[in-house]
């Protein structure tokens, strides 16, 4: 965390703390420009939410994803909740769990709300997003499946990693990103936001017209073709 010379320091704030009382890009920007550099070799990356107050997901939301699926194009987006508890940084071991293997991978776009947000506009979302980083919705497929709503195979521990880095909305075009995946090198996962369903503002209205989103909260956007559970064999 950073202190208010902009320093780097634990000084007991977290994340959503600083995303919350709107210091966030001024104490990185003091850091940027006062504070202690630390190579990135001799530093833990953590999730830049450690434990955000909710962790949001959207099924089937790439339309190259909902045809490998065998799945109609959905009419209104699919929300399910991961546990917070799921969430790691992106140099976390992901754990196999002692009741299955059969464990998935599942490259996405996320975003973190920065303000308190309900019944915002499409239009508006931008001004309720702290920033954007990378994830992994890693499912165990055969506990997904336990019920419709799709949340204990979603929520294992150590499966929701995120990161390393928080991107600030001005730096990047959300309608126009690349989402790719390796496993061992190998390119399983090659796609683009524009075959998004629904955008990042569609899915902030319809999430704030049902429940307020809080400053720390993630969201995973969904996503595209070349999950291991739809390739054949399995």
């Amino acid at each position: 965390m950073l202190t208010e010379s902009g320093d780097i320091a634990d000084i007991g704030v977290t994340m959503t703390e600083l995303l919350a009382d709107g210091t966030l890009i001024e104490r990185a920007k003091k850091a940027l420009a006062a504070g202690t550099t630390i190579p990135a070799t001799e530093a833990a990356i953590e999730a830049p939410v450690p434990r955000p107050p909710k962790a949001l997901a959207i099924g089937l939301n790439y339309r190259d994803h909902a045809e490998e699926s065998g799945q109609p194009i959905p009419q209104r987006p699919v929300v399910f909740a991961k546990m917070p508890t799921c969430i790691v940084g992106p140099d976390h071991p992901i754990y196999i769990p002692r009741v299955s293997r059969a464990v998935d991978w599942e490259a996405e776009l996320c975003f973190v709300i920065g303000k308190t947000a309900r019944y915002v506009k499409a239009d508006d979302a931008d001004e309720y997003i702290a920033g954007y980083c990378i994830g992994n919705d890693v499912s165990v497929r055969d506990w997904q499946f336990h019920s419709p709503t799709w949340m204990m195979g979603k929520s294992f521990d150590t499966h929701g990693p995120i990161g390393p880095w928080l991107v600030t909305p001005d730096e990047v075009d959300v309608g126009n990103l690349d989402v790719r995946l390796w496993v061992n090198g190998e390119l399983k996962q090659g796609s683009n936001t524009d075959q998004l369903i629904f955008g990042i503002g569609e899915i902030v209205e319809y999430l704030s017209a049902g429940f307020t989103l809080e400053p720390g909260d993630v969201v995973f956007t969904g996503t595209p073709a070349g999950v291991g559970g739809a390739r054949k064999p399995p």
